[in-house]
């Protein structure tokens, strides 16, 4: 418990700003780096990273060069069957092509006519290749070339998953602001009906008014606080919301304490944290888009597959050469006349396998196909509607401005003509709850501006790379 107060104490520390009255502003931008650089799904989008480099570093282990061993020894009864020796290094290289170095060395009474070698053993240096299948596209170059596809795709994936959860991070960002703006709207209203109740009892003790119009500035007194204290719990709810996206190290979660509140201007603050700022349309480009690299880089994975699989439709056709000496010091003991080869020659009659893979694999890439042409049209429906958007909610926020300024002039004017006896407390009140309404609609209006910017930046996919 105290570890957590500690923790607590220092994350309101190095991460907010105090304020007058005791309370502590946490700006957009604070928040965003926290939830980036803490929160668990961010972090763990990291690790597609790693995942991609570890996948590329396995696949270039197919031409790492080998050395194989085998020893075998038999004795009986006091007779040495046989002991025999073959050590062989081997060189996996690009093209279906494997260089081979070995050492052979055979005793005993038993052994096979064929095994029968010089008393100080037998070298070889060779070759081996494929010459139809495998010699352009094999299992080693198809998995290097899809591990290497595959690693630009977790960037791209990476940077997708760091770009969601920012947004949904935003977006509990503006709703707290939100019910912040309208909390305090109630609260301005809740101390303006106390005063004016206090003015009216006055003024009907003094008999200036008549008593009916205390009830009546008492039920608009109860009414505000009434809608106050729901503006408050639905404060706590926004605030605990928020703080789901608060972490520390060491996956500490942390809890929004009440005095901690949003940055109330902080429209240009937006703009920067989500590097949407001076982003006209005719900027936007559907290749730079995470979500269209990584669709492109799994399509040319998924090519690689079909490549492969087309070329198992040839015959499998493997030679061997290799010369053989029992000096090898000397380059020129190494004749054409002494060597062992081979050839080895396979082909499936019916290919059936091999035909039903080429066609899944032609399936494979057709789907991933339509999914990036579905994602493009999506993507590029999604900006231009939010851009149109964008620029209605700026205009919508001017007028409900000036419809603001106006209810205020209204109810400026009528409560003059209340003092002097032109009016009723009944007209003072609708004009006030005209103006509480023109104001929360102010904060929604305001709240779907700023959705909408968030609603771009995860359009456009952007990680921030100042947060």
């Amino acid at each position: 418990m105290k570890r957590s107060c500690f923790l607590l104490i220092l994350f309101c520390a190095i991460s907010l700003s105090a304020q007058v009255n005791d309370t502590l502003v946490l700006s957009f931008n604070e928040f965003l780096g926290y939830v980036k650089k803490y929160h668990p799904i961010a972090r763990q989008a990291e690790l597609q990273i790693g995942i991609g480099q570890a996948n590329l570093m396995r696949s270039r282990g197919g031409f790492d060069p080998k050395i194989e061993v085998d020893y075998d020894r038999k004795q009986f009864k006091g007779i040495e069957y046989y002991d025999r020796l073959n050590a062989t290094f081997k060189i996996p290289t690009w093209y279906g092509i494997e260089l081979k170095g070995s050492f052979e060395q055979n005793e005993g009474e038993f052994l096979n006519p064929d095994q029968f070698l010089p008393e100080d053993g037998l070298f070889s240096a060779g070759v081996s290749v494929s010459v139809l299948q495998g010699i352009w596209i094999n299992e080693r170059m198809a998995t290097l070339k899809r591990a290497k596809y595959f690693k630009e795709q977790t960037i791209a994936d990476r940077d997708l998953l760091v770009n969601e959860i920012l947004f949904n991070a935003s977006v509990a960002y503006f709703d707290w602001l939100q019910a912040y703006r309208n909390k305090k709207v109630y609260e301005s209203f809740v101390d303006n009906a106390n005063n004016r109740l206090e003015g009216i009892r006055r003024s009907a003790e003094a008999g200036d008014i008549a008593s009916i119009d205390v009830v009546e500035a008492k039920i608009a007194f109860q009414d505000r606080q009434l809608s106050y204290e729901q503006a408050k719990v639905d404060l706590t709810n926004k605030a605990l919301e928020l703080s789901s996206f608060l972490w520390m190290e060491d996956n500490i979660p942390v809890e929004l304490q009440p005095n901690v509140i949003p940055n109330i201007r902080i429209n240009k603050e937006v703009d920067i944290t989500l590097e949407i700022m001076g982003k006209p349309l005719d900027s936007f480009s559907l290749e730079n888009h995470p979500k269209i690299k990584s669709l492109g880089f799994k399509l040319a994975g998924l090519e690689v597959d079909k490549k492969l699989k087309a070329n198992k439709l040839l015959p499998r056709i493997d030679l061997e050469y290799n010369f053989l000496t029992e000096t090898p010091e000397f380059i020129n003991s190494y004749e054409t006349n002494q060597y062992k080869g081979g050839i080895n020659f396979r082909f499936p009659l019916f290919l059936r396998k091999e035909r039903g893979d080429l066609k899944l694999a032609k399936f494979k890439l057709n789907d991933t196909q339509f999914e990036l042409d579905n994602a493009q049209i999506e993507i590029r429906n999604k900006v231009l509607a939010i851009y149109s958007a964008l620029d209605s909610y700026q205009v919508q926020n001017s007028l409900i401005k000036d419809i603001v300024s106006d209810y205020n002039t209204l109810l400026a004017a009528e409560e003059r003509k209340f003092d002097f006896g032109e009016s009723s407390l009944f007209l003072i009140i609708s004009r006030e709850s005209k103006l509480i309404d023109s104001e929360l609609k102010q904060n929604e209006v305001q709240n779907k501006f700023l959705a909408a910017k968030a609603k771009l930046f995860r359009s456009l996919a952007i990680n921030p790379e100042n947060l």
